[in-house]
Formats: C-alpha cells, sequence, structure tokens
C-alpha cells in the first residue's frame, strides 16, 4: 500500500456544534455538499437516519468512466462527529473524520480525509500530489457552503415548512433541493410523474388535484421551458408562452381556491422582462420591456394574480443570469473558454446582471423567511458587469487568454431574435429589495464566485 495521503481544512463558523452536526446528519446534505464540477451520484443507501453501519453506494463519473464507491459510517457521535470509511472503491484505502466542536466565538468545522491509492509506491507517487489538489479544492468548497448555509440559518431563522416545488428536476430545484432539506425543511416536488412523497400534475391537460395542496406552507414556482435552448421560432415562442402562463395560471387559481393556503407563493420571472436598456440602472421600480420577453414576462408574472387575490403573499423573483457549471449560460462558457477561446459577444459592451446559484438559494431562503416582502424582487448580484468583463474575469480564474470576439452578426445568423434579446442585450439590473431586507450577498462580485463554482 502507497503511502497515505492526508488532508485537513479546519473552519470556525458562527454556529454551534449542535447545529453543524443536525445540518450534516439531514436529509440533502450530501447532496449539498457535492461540487458542482464532480459527478457524483448516491445509488443506494441501506438506512435513513446517519448512525453507525449505515452504507451509501455511490457512482463516481470522470468521462467515460463511472465506478461504484461503497462507504460505511462509523464512529458517530451525535452533536460531535462522525466517519466514512470506503468498504469497496477506487482507493486502498479511505478514512473521512467529520469533527464539530464549540469555542468561544461559535464553533469548528474539522475535516481530515486519510486516503490511500492503489498500485503501491508506485501509484502513490504519480498520484498523490493530485489526489492532494483534489481534496484540497474539494474541502474549500464545502466548508464555504456549510459556513454560508448555517450562518444564514443562524441570521435569518426559518421554522421548519412544508415546500411544495414545481420544476424541481431543472437546474435551479435540483440545487434548491438538498439546500431546503438540509435546513431542516420538508420539500414535496410537483411533477408530471408519480414520485415519492410528491405531488403529480399535468399542467397541459388542466389537470391538479388541489387537495394534495391543502396545508402546504410555501408554494416555490420554477417550471418553465428553458429560453435560451433554441432558436426563437413561432412555434418555440409558442412554447414558452405555453410552459409559462398557463401552468402559473392553473397553479394560482388552485392555491387561491384552498381551505388552507400556503402562506407564500414564490412565483419565478427573469430580468429579460426589462429589455435592452444599454447603460440604465434597472430597479424593481423600472418601466417594462414591450418586445417578447418583455411581454413574456409581464403576462408571467400577472398569471400569479389569483393567488395575490386570495390572500396568498406572492412573491417574483427576476432571475439575472445564473452562474453554475452545472447548466445556463457558464456550462456553455467553459468548453471554448478552457481552450482559450473565449472572449466578448460582440462588442462585449453589453451589461450582463448575473447571481451565482448559491445566492440565488440563499435569496430564496431570505424571501421564504421575510413576510413583508411581496412583488417583483431583482434576483441579481449587486455588481453588473460587461460582457467583455466577464469574459476577461472567466479566462483568469481559468488561466487561459479570453480575447477572441464572437461577431454580433455570426450570432444573429445563428440564433436571430433570441440572440438580440439574450446574449447581445445589455441589462444592468441593481438587487434594491434584496439588499433594502438585509440579504448578504454570499459572492458579491464575479472573480469569487466563478472561483467558488469552478474549485480555482
Amino acid at each position: 500500500m502507497s503511502r497515505p495521503v492526508v488532508v485537513a481544512r479546519r473552519t470556525p463558523m458562527a454556529t454551534t456544534a449542535a447545529a453543524l452536526w443536525r445540518w450534516h446528519a439531514a436529509p440533502g446534505a450530501f447532496e449539498r455538499l457535492r461540487p458542482p464540477w464532480e459527478s457524483v451520484d448516491i445509488l443506494t443507501r441501506s438506512g435513513v437516519a446517519l448512525e453507525n453501519g449505515l452504507q451509501v453506494t455511490v457512482r463516481v463519473r470522470r468521462g467515460p468512466i463511472a465506478l461504484r464507491w461503497v462507504l460505511r459510517h462509523a464512529a458517530v457521535q451525535p452533536g460531535v462527529g462522525f466517519d466514512d470509511v470506503q468498504v469497496r472503491g477506487p482507493f486502498a484505502a479511505w478514512h473521512h473524520a467529520h469533527r464539530f466542536r464549540d469555542h468561544a466565538d461559535g464553533a469548528v468545522l474539522d475535516d481530515t480525509i486519510t486516503a490511500s491509492l492503489p498500485g503501491g509506491s508506485l501509484g502513490g507517487a504519480i498520484g498523490a500530489p493530485f489526489l492532494a489538489r483534489q481534496l484540497d479544492r474539494m474541502f474549500r468548497y464545502r466548508h464555504d457552503v456549510t459556513r454560508h448555509d448555517l450562518e444564514q440559518q443562524m441570521t435569518t431563522p426559518l421554522a421548519p415548512m412544508r415546500i411544495a416545488i414545481t420544476g424541481a428536476s431543472g437546474m435551479v430545484g435540483t440545487a434548491l433541493t438538498p439546500f431546503l432539506t438540509a435546513q431542516g425543511h420538508t420539500v414535496v416536488p410537483v411533477s408530471r410523474r408519480a414520485l415519492p412523497g410528491g405531488i403529480r400534475w399535468d399542467p397541459e391537460a388542466g389537470v391538479i388535484r388541489a387537495a394534495d395542496f391543502e396545508g402546504l406552507d410555501a408554494v416555490i414556482h420554477l417550471a418553465g421551458e428553458n429560453i435560451a435552448a433554441a432558436r426563437w421560432t413561432p412555434a418555440r415562442k409558442e412554447a414558452l408562452r405555453h410552459s409559462r402562463i398557463g401552468p402559473t395560471q392553473l397553479l394560482a387559481q388552485t392555491l387561491a381556491g384552498l381551505t388552507q393556503p400556503p402562506r407564500v407563493l414564490l412565483s419565478v420571472s427573469a430580468i429579460g422582462i426589462y429589455g435592452d436598456r444599454g447603460d440604465e440602472a434597472l430597479t424593481e421600480q423600472s418601466s417594462l420591456a414591450g418586445d417578447f420577453l418583455g411581454q413574456l414576462g409581464q403576462a408571467w408574472e400577472a398569471a400569479a394574480a389569483p393567488a395575490a387575490a386570495a390572500g396568498i403573499r406572492v412573491v417574483h423573483p427576476r432571475f439575472g443570469i445564473i452562474l453554475t457549471p452545472v447548466g445556463g449560460a457558464l456550462a456553455k462558457m467553459l468548453p471554448t473558454a478552457r481552450l482559450g477561446l473565449g472572449g466578448p459577444l460582440g462588442g462585449g459592451r453589453q451589461w450582463m446582471s448575473w447571481i451565482a446559484l448559491d445566492d440565488v438559494l440563499g435569496a430564496i431562503h431570505h424571501l421564504l423567511a421575510h413576510d413583508e416582502i411581496a412583488g417583483a424582487v431583482n434576483t441579481v448580484a449587486p455588481t453588473a458587469v460587461r460582457n467583455a468583463d466577464f469574459a476577461t474575469t472567466l479566462g483568469h480564474v481559468l488561466s487561459r487568454p479570453a480575447f477572441l470576439p464572437v461577431p454580433a452578426v455570426a450570432l444573429k445568423l445563428l440564433f436571430g431574435e433570441m440572440a438580440e434579446a439574450t446574449l447581445l442585450a445589455s441589462t444592468h439590473v441593481r438587487p434594491d429589495v434584496l439588499t433594502a431586507s438585509g440579504y448578504q450577498f454570499r459572492y458579491p462580485a464575479l472573480e469569487p464566485a466563478l472561483r467558488h463554482l469552478l474549485g480555482h
């Protein structure tokens, strides 16, 4: 066996050891801690509770290679910590010790991994430096996520809620579900498919069972076709309208008629509602656009009116460009950026109002907790950047050049109206409602956000 690699990280946090334990023991904590650049999926669990002997089988993908890895929990001490020990898998040996302890100013999260690589001394000599870098990269990400989530839990407490989510299998929904369950909430997915513990609906057919929504504390409506997935043909435009307006009306009318309706409906929208506005700083009070995206956004938000009329607090988070390597704009940019072929789109002067996925989750928690907030909420970072600056910053984070521009004419030829309204439009949006209500952005500046999301 090769000489073991030992990597440790200790991070003070404004919380308690007991809260650290509860958070790690909650459903969804594993998924919440999974770095977005890693492909790791839970296949089976031998139980639910975090206890000695519980085994978890995960699938790890590296390019075309997929490996099964079986881990067992050991040395479980509620409030103190637990270990993960490899039963079968890619390492000669693996031991991960999680420890939580209180100190004068809060608590300390202490993680130590001791791993031995296969292949004896040769395998260790070749692989140990790479493994140590990857484990340190993972720990930085995991500790940042844990610290931010628990500090928000301490500063903005939110009693456990039953929360239904439409679009739970989408980019935001798949991240939001473990975020909420790790915070102690119960998530009820709303889907066209029958899911365990979920609610089934078919909005295209107008099928929904009102009784399934009785007694929920909140509903988060994320469902809707991807705006930038394809060229905007007349049929595509109609599909975008159909996926937003009808389902939102159906949901809002159903909630309005309940005996025990939810206290709040978060029905998402997007900053495309403002249109191409050049250098104008846009707030929730700004006028709205009359182009396709502006009209679509207004009709989408108006479709939730029946819920508001019935006394339900309705919030419209207007999402900016959500950054995550898992999907959306950043995922599309990364392949060329990693080759050193990234660069500004068109002239690069257009404003990009972006937000890290972690801040989308944090903002949703904030909106659930603040009963005084209703209506439109610009869900963007406070530091919009010009497209050229975004390309330069991404190249700097990846240690790659970023000077190769993509001509506007090429984008228009490829994507037509969609390119003009999304890739080339300038929308400089400010998150006035979030900042005025006290939301503390986890990643207010672009470079730290990209370094966190990409592990650089």
